[in-house]
């Protein structure tokens, strides 16, 4: 049995299963909902339920709260339909234009940057090219059936392999494998791409783009595709760490500094140890935009990391520095443990 999804305000149309979530028919039928996780955990798919109902899989509080469910709030990504529904969602044009593919891939390079932060590199089959937009992700496809989620850190016009950066999370199902046994010329399959984190090119407002740890894989992605436009709006990235050597290719943004015009860099540091003799700039990485740009009101924020620095980012940006919440866009990375809460 199968349901009807309204979407306003734009009355897109789409078929859902009465077992299915709302967003993952929408991404079946093409129809570009915001999200980010896929499993109630960013709260990125979060929009209003117009008319019909709902229930909701289980999904973390922050993302949708008892409060927002009942002032007519859904998670979309959770939410599956018991009747015809009409929803309230603002869509991203140009995703459904883009198949979303399964691919095997082979292992072509593994690079050790810092202590738990590996680039890998994947090689397409010959015959494969897969589209997508700088700041997407792909999911591995694991034997056991789970997922692990990974954005694509290089943009779509060097596309010939696919880099990722991951990092070590001990205990980790995942990369337990990537740093210990996993090997080149190793096959991993994948789905992809997914997201609808990536840059919105028909604006003319400066940017500013925010990182914690390897948040920065899709930021690196959407500088380099801004570059290869040659786009000419002014361009701030913040990139946050604990320690200096979570910064694992500071190198390369100081050269866009230097190379790229209308491009700056921001290294933020919480916890240097005196032994680091680390001289820039220390605290919160968000509260950095906050010190430098208390007025954001004709901005855009293009923010990637761990779930506390997105939500902060989010609430402060809006509320005190009078960002338009529409001008913020999140991918908010989601470990196991997160999911673990939900």
């Amino acid at each position: 049995m199968t349901v009807q999804v309204t979407v306003q305000p734009s009355g897109r149309q789409f078929t859902c299963e009465t077992d299915e979530s709302i967003l993952a028919a929408a991404i079946r039928a093409g129809v570009g909902l915001p999200y980010g996780c896929k499993n109630g955990a960013c709260g990125s798919c979060k929009g209003k339920l117009l008319e019909g109902s709902v229930t909701h899989r289980d999904h973390q509080e922050r993302a949708l709260s008892a409060a927002e469910q009942t002032a007519g709030q859904a998670l979309f990504c959770c939410a599956v339909p018991q009747t015809d529904v009409t929803i309230e969602a603002r869509e991203v044009m140009g995703t459904g234009d883009i198949p979303v593919k399964k691919l095997p891939s082979r292992v072509a390079k593994i690079e050790r940057v810092s202590e738990d932060v590996i680039i890998m590199s994947l090689q397409l089959p010959a015959t494969e090219r897969m589209q997508y937009k700088a700041g997407q992700y792909i999911e591995f496809l694991l034997k056991d059936g789970k997922r692990r989620s990974y954005s694509m850190a290089n943009a779509p016009h060097t596309d010939e392999n696919i880099s990722l950066h991951i990092r070590h999370m001990p205990g980790g199902l995942f990369t337990d494998q990537v740093f210990g046994t996993l090997k080149e010329r190793d096959i991993l399959r994948f789905e992809g791409p997914l997201g609808t984190f990536f840059l919105r090119e028909e604006s003319d407002k400066p940017i500013v783009l925010l990182a914690s740890g390897t948040g920065f894989a899709p930021i690196k992605a959407l500088v380099e595709h801004a570059a290869h436009l040659q786009l000419t709006r002014p361009i701030t990235l913040y990139w946050g760490g604990r320690r200096p050597q979570d910064l694992y290719m500071h190198a390369l943004c100081e050269e866009w500094a230097k190379s790229l015009p209308n491009f700056s860099y921001v290294p933020v540091i919480s916890d240097a140890l005196a032994e680091d003799q680390w001289q820039g700039r220390t605290g919160f990485v968000h509260q950095a935009v906050m010190q430098d740009l208390p007025d954001l009101a004709a901005y855009q924020v293009y923010a990637c990391g761990v779930p506390v620095m997105v939500e902060a980012a989010r609430h402060d940006f809006v509320k005190t520095c009078k960002l338009p919440e529409e001008e913020f866009f999140a991918d908010s990375f989601t470990s196991q443990a997160d999911l673990a809460a939900t």
